[in-house]
Protein backbone atom coordinates (compact mmCIF):
# COMPACT_ATOMS: atom_id res chain seq x y z
CA UNK A 1 0.00 0.00 0.00
CA UNK A 2 2.93 2.54 1.08
CA UNK A 3 4.62 2.07 -2.93
CA UNK A 4 1.36 2.72 -4.49
CA UNK A 5 0.61 5.76 -2.15
CA UNK A 6 4.06 7.10 -3.33
CA UNK A 7 3.36 6.32 -6.52
CA UNK A 8 0.60 8.55 -6.67
CA UNK A 9 2.55 11.32 -5.09
CA UNK A 10 5.19 11.16 -7.64
CA UNK A 11 2.66 11.27 -10.05
CA UNK A 12 1.04 14.26 -9.04
CA UNK A 13 4.49 16.18 -9.05
CA UNK A 14 5.34 14.27 -12.31
CA UNK A 15 2.59 16.21 -13.92
CA UNK A 16 2.91 19.55 -12.73
CA UNK A 17 6.92 19.16 -13.53
CA UNK A 18 5.33 18.39 -17.45
CA UNK A 19 3.21 21.10 -17.45
CA UNK A 20 5.49 23.22 -16.60
CA UNK A 21 7.96 21.80 -19.21
CA UNK A 22 5.14 22.65 -22.07
CA UNK A 23 4.92 26.30 -21.15
CA UNK A 24 1.51 25.75 -19.37
CA UNK A 25 0.15 27.35 -16.19
CA UNK A 26 0.30 24.62 -13.79
CA UNK A 27 -2.66 23.32 -12.24
CA UNK A 28 -4.65 20.82 -10.37
CA UNK A 29 -8.08 19.57 -10.08
CA UNK A 30 -9.30 19.11 -6.51
CA UNK A 31 -13.38 17.91 -5.86
CA UNK A 32 -14.92 20.87 -4.18
CA UNK A 33 -15.67 20.05 -0.37
CA UNK A 34 -18.67 22.20 0.44
CA UNK A 35 -22.27 21.68 0.60
CA UNK A 36 -23.17 22.07 -2.86
CA UNK A 37 -20.99 19.52 -4.04
CA UNK A 38 -22.65 16.79 -1.08
CA UNK A 39 -24.84 13.84 -2.09
CA UNK A 40 -26.91 12.56 0.61
CA UNK A 41 -27.44 8.25 -0.65
CA UNK A 42 -30.76 7.65 0.59
CA UNK A 43 -29.82 3.95 -0.38
CA UNK A 44 -26.64 3.74 1.85
CA UNK A 45 -27.92 6.57 4.11
CA UNK A 46 -24.22 8.29 3.47
CA UNK A 47 -23.39 11.00 3.07
CA UNK A 48 -21.01 11.48 -0.58
CA UNK A 49 -18.80 13.73 -2.08
CA UNK A 50 -20.40 14.94 -5.97
CA UNK A 51 -18.70 15.25 -9.10
CA UNK A 52 -17.70 19.41 -8.58
CA UNK A 53 -14.38 19.90 -8.88
CA UNK A 54 -12.15 23.40 -9.23
CA UNK A 55 -8.41 23.78 -10.83
CA UNK A 56 -6.30 25.81 -8.80
CA UNK A 57 -3.33 27.11 -11.19
CA UNK A 58 -0.38 28.47 -10.08
CA UNK A 59 -0.36 31.64 -11.98
CA UNK A 60 -3.66 32.81 -10.16
CA UNK A 61 -3.14 35.31 -7.64
CA UNK A 62 -6.43 33.45 -6.04
CA UNK A 63 -5.18 30.04 -6.50
CA UNK A 64 -1.30 30.37 -6.09
CA UNK A 65 -1.07 30.19 -2.45
CA UNK A 66 -3.20 27.29 -2.08
CA UNK A 67 -1.26 25.73 -5.28
CA UNK A 68 1.83 25.70 -3.56
CA UNK A 69 0.84 24.72 -0.28
CA UNK A 70 -0.92 21.66 -1.73
CA UNK A 71 2.37 20.87 -3.60
CA UNK A 72 4.84 21.20 -0.05
CA UNK A 73 1.85 19.07 2.13
CA UNK A 74 2.86 16.59 -0.48
CA UNK A 75 5.93 16.70 -0.71
CA UNK A 76 6.27 16.06 3.14
CA UNK A 77 3.81 13.57 2.77
CA UNK A 78 6.20 11.78 0.38
CA UNK A 79 9.26 12.05 2.91
CA UNK A 80 7.51 10.71 5.75
CA UNK A 81 6.60 7.75 3.47
CA UNK A 82 10.24 7.41 2.36
CA UNK A 83 12.08 7.10 5.97
CA UNK A 84 8.78 5.09 7.10
CA UNK A 85 7.77 7.84 9.87
CA UNK A 86 4.63 10.14 10.98
CA UNK A 87 4.11 13.30 11.92
CA UNK A 88 1.38 15.18 13.72
CA UNK A 89 -0.76 17.66 11.52
CA UNK A 90 1.23 19.90 13.88
CA UNK A 91 4.41 19.23 13.05
CA UNK A 92 3.58 19.32 9.40
CA UNK A 93 2.61 22.53 9.80
CA UNK A 94 5.75 23.69 10.88
CA UNK A 95 7.22 21.86 8.24
CA UNK A 96 5.51 23.54 5.44
CA UNK A 97 5.79 27.28 7.39
CA UNK A 98 8.85 29.13 5.78
CA UNK A 99 8.94 32.34 3.87
CA UNK A 100 9.14 32.23 -0.03
CA UNK A 101 12.25 32.49 -1.43
CA UNK A 102 13.10 36.78 -2.70
CA UNK A 103 9.43 37.31 -0.88
CA UNK A 104 7.93 37.81 2.95
CA UNK A 105 5.36 35.95 2.85
CA UNK A 106 4.92 32.36 4.12
CA UNK A 107 3.72 29.20 2.55
CA UNK A 108 1.50 29.17 5.82
CA UNK A 109 0.65 31.18 8.28
CA UNK A 110 -1.71 29.21 10.36
CA UNK A 111 -2.55 25.44 10.80
CA UNK A 112 -5.13 25.38 9.34
CA UNK A 113 -3.87 26.26 6.21
CA UNK A 114 -1.94 23.27 5.89
CA UNK A 115 -4.60 20.70 7.41
CA UNK A 116 -6.77 22.61 4.77
CA UNK A 117 -4.27 21.30 2.28
CA UNK A 118 -3.79 17.90 3.83
CA UNK A 119 -7.34 17.57 3.09
CA UNK A 120 -7.47 18.56 -0.34
CA UNK A 121 -4.35 16.37 -0.66
CA UNK A 122 -6.50 13.47 0.30
CA UNK A 123 -8.99 14.15 -2.37
CA UNK A 124 -6.22 14.12 -5.60
CA UNK A 125 -4.72 11.04 -4.18
CA UNK A 126 -7.43 9.01 -3.34
CA UNK A 127 -5.89 8.10 0.53
CA UNK A 128 -6.82 9.29 4.21
CA UNK A 129 -3.86 11.55 5.35
CA UNK A 130 -3.12 8.64 8.07
CA UNK A 131 -2.32 6.82 4.82
CA UNK A 132 0.10 9.61 3.84
CA UNK A 133 1.89 9.21 7.30
CA UNK A 134 -0.17 12.28 8.97
CA UNK A 135 -1.70 11.77 12.30
CA UNK A 136 -3.64 14.14 14.36
CA UNK A 137 -3.28 14.12 18.16
CA UNK A 138 -4.89 11.21 20.29
CA UNK A 139 -7.73 12.36 22.08
CA UNK A 140 -9.86 9.24 23.18
CA UNK A 141 -9.73 6.51 25.95
CA UNK A 142 -11.19 2.85 25.71
CA UNK A 143 -11.81 0.13 27.94
CA UNK A 144 -13.51 -3.58 27.32
CA UNK A 145 -12.72 -7.12 27.48
CA UNK A 146 -10.63 -6.53 23.96
CA UNK A 147 -7.12 -7.80 23.26
CA UNK A 148 -5.39 -6.62 20.50
CA UNK A 149 -2.39 -6.30 18.58
CA UNK A 150 -0.65 -3.15 17.33
CA UNK A 151 2.90 -2.82 15.64
CA UNK A 152 3.61 -6.28 17.30
CA UNK A 153 2.69 -5.08 21.29
CA UNK A 154 -0.50 -6.94 22.76
CA UNK A 155 -2.89 -4.76 24.65
CA UNK A 156 -5.28 -5.51 27.11
CA UNK A 157 -7.99 -3.21 27.41
CA UNK A 158 -9.00 -4.43 30.62
CA UNK A 159 -6.30 -3.81 32.23
CA UNK A 160 -4.98 -0.32 31.09
CA UNK A 161 -5.29 1.43 34.91
CA UNK A 162 -7.67 4.71 35.04
CA UNK A 163 -7.12 6.16 32.13
CA UNK A 164 -7.81 3.42 30.01
CA UNK A 165 -6.18 2.52 26.31
CA UNK A 166 -5.55 6.27 24.28
CA UNK A 167 -7.00 5.37 20.90
CA UNK A 168 -4.13 6.69 18.28
CA UNK A 169 -5.46 8.26 14.89
CA UNK A 170 -4.42 5.72 12.77
CA UNK A 171 -6.18 2.19 13.86
CA UNK A 172 -6.00 0.62 10.21
CA UNK A 173 -3.26 -1.32 11.38
CA UNK A 174 -4.79 -2.91 14.85
CA UNK A 175 -5.51 -6.20 14.74
CA UNK A 176 -7.95 -7.55 17.14
CA UNK A 177 -7.24 -10.78 18.82
CA UNK A 178 -10.36 -10.94 21.06
CA UNK A 179 -13.12 -8.95 21.42
CA UNK A 180 -15.88 -9.61 24.16
CA UNK A 181 -18.73 -7.34 24.31
CA UNK A 182 -22.42 -7.17 23.80
CA UNK A 183 -22.39 -3.55 22.47
CA UNK A 184 -20.47 -0.44 22.62
CA UNK A 185 -21.03 3.04 24.01
CA UNK A 186 -19.62 6.10 22.31
CA UNK A 187 -19.93 9.29 24.50
CA UNK A 188 -18.76 12.67 23.88
CA UNK A 189 -17.32 13.78 27.14
CA UNK A 190 -14.07 12.30 28.75
CA UNK A 191 -15.76 12.91 32.09
CA UNK A 192 -18.63 11.01 31.54
CA UNK A 193 -16.49 7.99 30.67
CA UNK A 194 -13.84 8.38 33.79
CA UNK A 195 -17.31 7.94 35.46
CA UNK A 196 -18.49 4.93 33.61
CA UNK A 197 -14.95 3.16 33.91
CA UNK A 198 -14.01 3.97 37.74
CA UNK A 199 -17.84 1.90 38.27
CA UNK A 200 -16.57 -0.62 35.98
CA UNK A 201 -19.36 -0.06 33.50
CA UNK A 202 -17.75 -2.00 30.90
CA UNK A 203 -16.94 -5.31 33.21
CA UNK A 204 -20.77 -5.69 34.85
CA UNK A 205 -22.36 -4.82 31.57
CA UNK A 206 -20.04 -6.56 29.25
CA UNK A 207 -19.47 -3.90 27.00
CA UNK A 208 -16.89 -1.46 25.68
CA UNK A 209 -17.30 2.33 26.55
CA UNK A 210 -15.13 4.65 24.40
CA UNK A 211 -15.18 8.99 24.30
CA UNK A 212 -13.50 11.59 22.95
CA UNK A 213 -14.07 15.20 24.08
CA UNK A 214 -16.42 17.04 22.28
CA UNK A 215 -16.03 16.45 18.37
CA UNK A 216 -15.19 12.97 17.60
CA UNK A 217 -12.15 12.16 15.59
CA UNK A 218 -11.53 10.13 12.76
CA UNK A 219 -9.33 7.26 14.43
CA UNK A 220 -12.30 7.14 17.11
CA UNK A 221 -15.03 7.07 14.13
CA UNK A 222 -12.89 4.50 12.18
CA UNK A 223 -12.31 2.00 15.08
CA UNK A 224 -16.15 2.71 16.12
CA UNK A 225 -16.83 1.18 12.57
CA UNK A 226 -14.51 -1.54 12.60
CA UNK A 227 -16.34 -3.19 15.29
CA UNK A 228 -19.43 -2.38 14.09
CA UNK A 229 -18.67 -4.30 10.69
CA UNK A 230 -16.20 -6.89 11.79
CA UNK A 231 -17.42 -7.72 15.08
CA UNK A 232 -21.68 -6.84 14.77
CA UNK A 233 -21.60 -4.47 17.66
CA UNK A 234 -24.33 -2.65 18.66
CA UNK A 235 -23.10 1.43 18.47
CA UNK A 236 -24.89 3.73 20.98
CA UNK A 237 -23.72 7.12 20.85
CA UNK A 238 -24.46 8.70 24.52
CA UNK A 239 -23.83 12.92 24.05
CA UNK A 240 -26.05 15.97 25.89
CA UNK A 241 -29.25 16.54 25.22
CA UNK A 242 -29.01 19.69 22.97
CA UNK A 243 -28.68 20.22 19.31
CA UNK A 244 -24.97 19.95 19.05
CA UNK A 245 -25.53 16.24 20.86
CA UNK A 246 -27.76 15.47 17.43
CA UNK A 247 -24.96 16.77 15.12
CA UNK A 248 -22.09 14.29 16.95
CA UNK A 249 -24.41 11.86 16.09
CA UNK A 250 -24.79 12.49 12.81
CA UNK A 251 -21.50 12.98 12.01
CA UNK A 252 -21.26 9.45 13.57
CA UNK A 253 -23.97 8.10 11.57
CA UNK A 254 -23.98 9.55 8.09
CA UNK A 255 -20.56 11.29 7.83
CA UNK A 256 -19.62 15.03 7.99
CA UNK A 257 -20.36 17.66 5.08
CA UNK A 258 -16.53 18.21 5.44
CA UNK A 259 -15.76 14.34 5.18
CA UNK A 260 -17.93 13.36 2.78
CA UNK A 261 -14.80 11.93 0.84
CA UNK A 262 -13.97 9.79 3.39
CA UNK A 263 -17.60 8.51 4.61
CA UNK A 264 -17.18 5.32 3.12
CA UNK A 265 -14.37 4.50 6.15
CA UNK A 266 -16.36 6.51 8.93
CA UNK A 267 -19.96 5.94 9.02
CA UNK A 268 -21.43 3.65 11.08
CA UNK A 269 -25.03 2.74 9.20
CA UNK A 270 -26.04 0.74 12.52
CA UNK A 271 -25.52 3.77 15.26
CA UNK A 272 -28.31 4.06 18.02
CA UNK A 273 -28.64 7.72 19.75
CA UNK A 274 -29.05 6.34 23.14
CA UNK A 275 -29.24 10.03 25.00
CA UNK A 276 -29.90 12.43 26.13
CA UNK A 277 -33.05 12.58 24.68
CA UNK A 278 -36.06 15.33 25.22
CA UNK A 279 -38.26 13.15 26.91
CA UNK A 280 -35.36 12.10 29.15
CA UNK A 281 -35.55 15.39 30.89
CA UNK A 282 -38.95 14.92 31.63
CA UNK A 283 -38.84 10.95 32.87
CA UNK A 284 -35.25 11.27 34.74
CA UNK A 285 -36.76 14.97 36.43
CA UNK A 286 -33.90 16.87 34.97
CA UNK A 287 -36.18 20.11 34.12
CA UNK A 288 -34.86 22.35 37.04
CA UNK A 289 -31.04 21.65 34.96
CA UNK A 290 -32.04 23.16 31.72
CA UNK A 291 -30.03 25.85 30.20
CA UNK A 292 -31.41 28.37 28.30
CA UNK A 293 -30.59 28.03 24.75
CA UNK A 294 -28.84 30.53 22.81
CA UNK A 295 -29.08 32.00 19.45
CA UNK A 296 -26.67 29.87 17.81
CA UNK A 297 -28.46 27.25 19.71
CA UNK A 298 -31.42 28.25 17.79
CA UNK A 299 -29.94 28.48 14.58
CA UNK A 300 -28.12 25.31 14.66
CA UNK A 301 -31.93 23.71 15.31
CA UNK A 302 -32.96 25.24 11.86
CA UNK A 303 -29.76 23.55 10.53
CA UNK A 304 -30.35 20.44 11.32
CA UNK A 305 -33.74 19.64 11.36
CA UNK A 306 -33.41 20.90 7.40
CA UNK A 307 -30.75 18.61 6.71
CA UNK A 308 -32.10 15.85 4.00
CA UNK A 309 -31.37 13.05 6.52
CA UNK A 310 -33.25 14.64 9.37
CA UNK A 311 -36.09 16.23 7.46
CA UNK A 312 -37.85 12.83 6.76
CA UNK A 313 -37.05 11.74 10.42
CA UNK A 314 -40.37 11.99 12.47
CA UNK A 315 -38.30 10.89 15.58
CA UNK A 316 -35.81 13.50 15.30
CA UNK A 317 -38.38 16.35 13.89
CA UNK A 318 -40.10 15.30 17.34
CA UNK A 319 -36.87 16.02 19.44
CA UNK A 320 -36.05 19.21 17.57
CA UNK A 321 -39.87 20.33 18.45
CA UNK A 322 -39.40 19.54 22.01
CA UNK A 323 -35.80 21.19 21.97
CA UNK A 324 -37.79 24.46 20.90
CA UNK A 325 -40.90 24.01 23.01
CA UNK A 326 -38.11 23.51 26.24
CA UNK A 327 -36.22 26.48 25.10
CA UNK A 328 -33.70 24.43 27.16
CA UNK A 329 -30.75 21.74 27.16
CA UNK A 330 -29.02 19.77 29.32
CA UNK A 331 -25.53 18.11 29.82
CA UNK A 332 -25.35 14.38 30.72
CA UNK A 333 -23.51 15.17 33.71
CA UNK A 334 -27.20 16.56 35.35
CA UNK A 335 -27.93 13.02 36.25
CA UNK A 336 -25.62 13.00 38.66
CA UNK A 337 -28.12 15.52 40.49
CA UNK A 338 -29.66 11.56 40.82
CA UNK A 339 -26.78 9.63 42.72
CA UNK A 340 -23.24 9.76 41.53
CA UNK A 341 -23.89 6.46 39.97
CA UNK A 342 -26.97 6.75 38.44
CA UNK A 343 -26.28 6.70 35.02
CA UNK A 344 -24.44 3.08 35.19
CA UNK A 345 -26.73 1.67 37.34
CA UNK A 346 -29.74 2.23 36.24
CA UNK A 347 -29.77 5.11 33.34
CA UNK A 348 -27.81 3.02 30.88
CA UNK A 349 -28.97 -0.43 31.63
CA UNK A 350 -32.78 1.14 31.83
CA UNK A 351 -32.06 2.75 28.37
CA UNK A 352 -30.18 -0.80 26.83
CA UNK A 353 -33.12 -3.04 28.07
CA UNK A 354 -35.82 -1.03 27.02
CA UNK A 355 -34.38 -0.42 23.70
CA UNK A 356 -35.22 2.97 24.28
CA UNK A 357 -33.29 4.80 21.55
CA UNK A 358 -33.46 7.29 18.54
CA UNK A 359 -32.64 6.15 14.88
Amino acid sequence: MTEKIKQKLIELGRDVADQILKNKNPAIDIPVRALSNVVFNKKEQTLELGNKSSERSFFNVGHVKKFLQTIEVAKISKELLDVQKHASLRDVFYMAKRTIPNSKINLVDEQTESDDAIEDLELVTGHSRELLNINANKMGSVAGKVVIEDKGDEIDWSKMGSGGWSIPSNVEEIKFKKVQAKYVIYMEKAAVWERLHEDKFWDKQNCIIMSSQGQTTRGIRRLLQRLSQEHNLPIYVLCDGDIWGAYIYSVLKYGSINLAHMSENMTIKTAKFLGITMDDIEKYGLKKHLITLTENDYKRIDQLQNYEWFKDNKHWQRQFKLMLSLKGKVEIQSLSSRGITFISEKYLPEKIKNQDWIE
